[in-house]
């Protein structure tokens, strides 16, 4: 009778043993079930998601080249905001460029005949002209064959170095002689009597003549009151020299 409860209670006590293992086999399965519940992904496995497939609730991965952009013609027409001041000459640089072609732009130089070559248009006057008059000049000529639409661009690089020509001085100035008009400046007449070191003393400062000689060769002579441009600053009334211009300086009828 002993040997048979020591026998069934070593059963008993292996029973409870092993079904004290599978109860914590059982939770320890159920935890990681319920983990795997709120977290089905880990982080790396996020991270490898082919683009365009990504879990939800997340941020998709988009490369680069998938996010459409729009043409650049259509969402940008600048040439009402070219410059409109400044005129070119020979020499000028110019970057030159048509939106819809989608290219870089390229530089363009006024030759010494004052034009551009332009390409799949030609040769173009541009000297004495704007960017901007320059730029819708081309435009028609350009939608005429070769675009829809063409939105032209066109802006000063660089100025040139080379005189526009020469200004001459003659009469009671300090030094007679030319004086050279620098590229891309407005040259007046005071500023050209100043840089030939100013009037001799017996210079009549109210009649000094600006003559120039147009393009029928017929002249226009300009009378310039100097007393009301440099002594009482009335800078407007100081006529812009033009290539080839004369500047005669009078002497005074009476000298004292």
């Amino acid at each position: 009778m002993k040997m048979w409860n020591s026998d069934h209670g070593s059963r008993t006590l292996r029973l409870f043993q092993g079904g004290a293992l599978l109860l914590v086999a059982w939770g320890f399965l159920f935890g990681s079930t319920a983990l795997l519940a709120q977290n089905p992904r880990p982080a790396s496995a996020a991270a490898s998601v082919p683009t365009g497939s990504s879990p939800a609730g997340t941020v998709p991965d988009v490369a680069p080249s998938d996010v459409p952009t729009a043409p650049i013609a259509a969402s940008l027409d600048t040439m009402t905001a070219l410059n409109d001041k400044a005129k070119l000459s020979n020499g000028d640089t110019v970057s030159y460029r048509v939106i819809e072609e989608q290219q870089a732009p390229i530089l363009l130089t006024v030759s010494d005949s004052g034009e551009l070559t332009v390409p799949l248009v030609g040769i173009v006057s541009a000297k004495g002209k704007t960017c901007k008059q320059v730029a819708y000049e081309l435009k028609p000529l350009l939608e005429k064959q070769y675009f829809y639409h063409a939105t032209v661009i066109v802006g000063l690089e660089t100025f040139s170095t080379h005189p526009l020509g020469k200004v001459y001085l003659m009469g009671q100035v300090l030094k007679q002689g030319a004086v050279e008009i620098p590229s891309n400046e407005n040259l007046t007449v005071s500023q050209a009597i100043l840089l030939v070191g100013g009037l001799a003393d017996f210079a009549d400062k109210k009649k000094v003549k600006l003559v120039h000689k147009k393009a029928d060769g017929t002249t226009q002579t300009t009378i310039v009151n100097l007393v009301d441009i440099l002594e009482k600053g009335h800078t407007d009334r100081d006529p812009v020299v033009q290539p080839e211009d004369t500047i005669i300086v009078p002497q005074r009828l009476i000298n004292f």
